[in-house]
């Protein structure tokens, strides 16, 4: 018996199958209490870092635009709405440009260091040689040093009975111990040094992965055409490592323009003589700290933090582009 004599076997068809079929058909996918716990699944596991981004990020960041038009105090008080005049105030301030042409030089200054010198290293230690691995180890173990041990070790190099001013006078290089940690200038030089020392390592590492995704095909194609090392730097590796390159030229302007630490424990918190050395962050802790601080006048030099770190960030992402195309 087939299907086709079923009705004449005295089956009848069940009424209102094919509208049935249809219905399931028109049915939409995705309801119903299964699909709907399964839509809020993703969110249920963002939800406690949505929480700590907001309570942790995003309203400090809007409480801070607030405070930069008030002149709120840390102890709270009559605060009160003063409009633009903490930015008035920040323009007029020599300190404040002071401070900021210390960022700045510092950054200047760490940008090509900590974007070349990594690279060079990286180049060196990626080659398999016998005890490259300890030369690795080396260079990368300042990163996972404290920034402050680092820091008072440094200070004690450079005071002016240190090792270094030791060595230079009994090798006769000067006659008189160099200011390092009280001349604005060789603060800044001695804080650039401990921060290309210190984060040489961890560009390193981030080269080495990109330099792991080139072919070596292409270096070998490329030498058999006849290209030397140089060529094949700049036709093969440096192309391959561009976005690390990127990368790193925009952390590293961050963590120099955000430099805190190996000033204030170099200087003793001063910034230098008559705080000459002191950079932007040391300035923005200096007004926001203890109970007579300015907590407006900070917001205010924060919000300019802000806008002069986004500068090199537009700069550099339009280099990349260009260099892209």
């Amino acid at each position: 018996m087939t299907l086709t004599n079923l009705p004449a076997a005295g089956l009848a068809p069940v009424a209102g199958a094919p509208a049935a079929t249809a219905a399931r058909r028109r049915r939409p996918v995705g309801h119903g209490p299964a699909n709907a716990t399964r839509s809020w699944t993703p969110w249920l596991f963002l939800a406690p870092a949505l929480l700590w981004l907001a309570v942790f990020s995003i309203w400090p960041s809007l409480n801070t635009i607030r405070m930069a038009f008030t002149n709120a105090k840390p102890l709270g008080g009559n605060e009160q709405y003063v409009g633009f005049r903490n930015f008035e105030l920040i323009l007029r301030d020599d300190q404040v440009m002071g401070a900021l042409l210390n960022s700045v030089v510092f950054m200047l200054v760490c940008l090509p260091l900590l974007t070349i010198l990594p690279l060079l290293i990286a180049l060196l230690v990626e080659k398999k040689l016998p005890g490259i691995a300890f030369f690795r180890t080396a260079f990368y173990t300042p990163v996972i040093a404290s920034a402050v041990v680092v820091a008072l070790i440094w200070t004690f190099m450079l005071d002016d009975r240190g090792l270094v001013n030791g060595l230079a006078q009994a090798m006769s290089i000067i006659q008189q111990p160099l200011p390092f940690l009280t001349d604005r200038w060789l603060i800044i030089l001695s804080a650039v040094s401990l921060t290309v020392w210190k984060g040489l390592g961890f560009y390193m590492i981030i080269y080495l992965a990109a330099l792991g995704n080139v072919s070596r095909d292409l270096h070998e194609a490329a030498a058999m055409d006849g290209a030397g090392a140089v060529r094949r730097f700049f036709s093969v590796t440096l192309p391959a490592v561009r976005g690390a390159m990127f990368l790193i030229a925009v952390l590293v302007c961050i963590a120099a323009l955000r430099v805190f630490s190996e000033v204030f424990i170099m200087t003793g918190g001063t910034g230098g003589a008559g705080g000459e050395a002191m950079t932007m962050v040391m300035l923005i802790q200096q007004y926001s700290r203890g109970f007579s601080g300015d907590l407006g006048y900070a917001s205010a030099l924060s919000i300019l933090m802000f806008f002069v770190t986004l500068v090199p960030m537009l700069v550099l992402a339009r280099i990349n582009s260009r260099s892209s195309e």
